[in-house]
């Protein structure tokens, strides 16, 4: 059994580091567009969210990878499939904000890789978390989008981490 966990591991080494390259590779040349899809997202009933969350992230996609958008090679892709917003972004509990619940916000989704054609030719998958508290104060009408912003920001930023262009 061992060796079977251990060949197992192995594979699945090389198929994420396998993935990982053919994303630099087929990136190399850059981006024609970016584009965020929230299809998902709405689908399940997201709204004004969803959509809020798109243009939040188009936006920081095109500042984070403005030096790649050359109109040359496949689009980038967002798909965002999962979006939590923790319900209190108040107290984390326990004695000085240690312990306590779930008290983070949460963006799921990959990165795709668009050919011409329309063909998928790569896939980074990535999650992002962020404290609830990301958008200030928890009473303040305007917390829950300044926490979107905040979201569409830190995904954007550590997805132009993993696909470096060189």
């Amino acid at each position: 059994m061992p060796r079977l966990a251990a060949a197992f591991a192995g594979l699945l080494a090389f198929a994420v580091s396998s993935y990982a390259e053919s994303f630099e590779v087929a990136g190399k040349a850059g981006f024609s567009t970016v584009r965020v899809d929230v299809r998902p997202l709405l689908a399940e009933g997201g709204g004004l969210p969803a959509e809020a969350l798109r243009s939040d992230l188009t936006e920081a996609l095109q500042r984070s990878f403005a030096d790649r958008l050359n109109g040359r090679g496949p689009s980038l892709v967002v798909r965002i499939t999962g979006l939590t917003l923790a319900a209190y972004a108040g107290s984390q509990g326990g004695r000085h904000g240690f312990g306590g619940g779930s008290q983070s916000d949460y963006l799921d989704g990959e990165a795709l890789l668009v050919g011409r054609r329309g063909e998928i030719l790569a896939r980074h998958p990535q999650l992002s978390a962020l404290p609830a508290s990301s958008g200030g104060a928890w009473y303040d009408p305007d917390s829950e989008r300044r926490r979107l912003t905040a979201l569409a920001e830190h995904y954007a930023q550590w997805l132009r981490r993993a696909l470096p262009a060189e």
